[in-house]
């Protein structure tokens, strides 16, 4: 397997989405539906990225991003907000609460993995050729 990739997003069909695209690349994802539980699955499983919804009910993404960015063992982890929330005080609000970037919603099937390899490091890329990627 590939890249653990934590998806903390409250969307059925984002998550299944994000799941489906991942998978057919040969990541590993671990989902969840709500913050709290990122924030578990973080701890326990040490994913190399973390895609986090900001809108969610309870606790949001900049609860999460800050959660994640307590513990020791996950402060060089890339956080990376999907977000439909895009506009210019909103990129500046995700960049100060300490995300890494974001991918804007709706996700584009065409370019979300190389979106989301450029939050990879190099050797997550290495799964297979790029020539022989769909």
């Amino acid at each position: 397997m590939g890249a653990r990739i934590l998806v903390i997003e409250d969307n059925p069909a984002n998550r299944m989405l994000v799941d489906y695209l991942l998978r057919a690349q040969g990541y590993e994802p671990l989902l969840v539906d709500n913050g709290a539980d990122g924030v578990a699955l973080a701890s326990e499983h040490r994913p190399d990225l973390i895609l986090l919804d900001i809108r969610m009910p309870g606790m949001d993404g900049y609860a999460v991003a800050a959660a994640v960015r307590e513990q020791a063992e996950l402060r060089s982890t890339k956080i990376v907000a999907l977000t439909a929330s895009a506009m210019l005080g909103d990129r500046e609000r995700i960049a100060a609460a300490g995300f890494d970037g974001y991918i804007q919603k709706p996700i584009d099937p065409e370019r979300f993995l190389s979106q989301v390899e450029a939050y990879l490091p190099v050797w997550e890329h290495a799964i297979q050729p790029k020539a022989e990627r769909r």
